[in-house]
């Protein structure tokens, strides 16, 4: 199981818990396992969120690999320039 931050707003979109647990081992997984466990998060998942992982930002990085050793945080989409 891999403890998931969920980071500002998207904390109300599950039932205000600022962790949250998943079984997965990839971004996409963690995707997918969120999205069933916390239904509210499902449409903002689609519009685009960040994950970070031991301090790196990641976008769209489907494939990228974690495990319960990770700090793993969820943030909404990140942009910039």
């Amino acid at each position: 199981m891999v403890k998931v931050k969920l980071w500002g707003s998207l904390r109300s979109f599950a039932d205000n818990q600022e962790w949250v647990e998943v079984d997965a081992s990839n971004f996409k997984e963690l995707l997918d396992q969120l999205s069933v466990k916390h239904p509210k998060l499902k449409p903002q998942i689609k519009r685009g969120v960040s994950l970070a992982v031991d301090g790196v930002i990641y976008r769209d990085a489907w494939f990228t690999e974690i495990s319960s050793e990770n700090e793993v945080v969820l943030l909404p989409y990140i942009v910039g320039g």
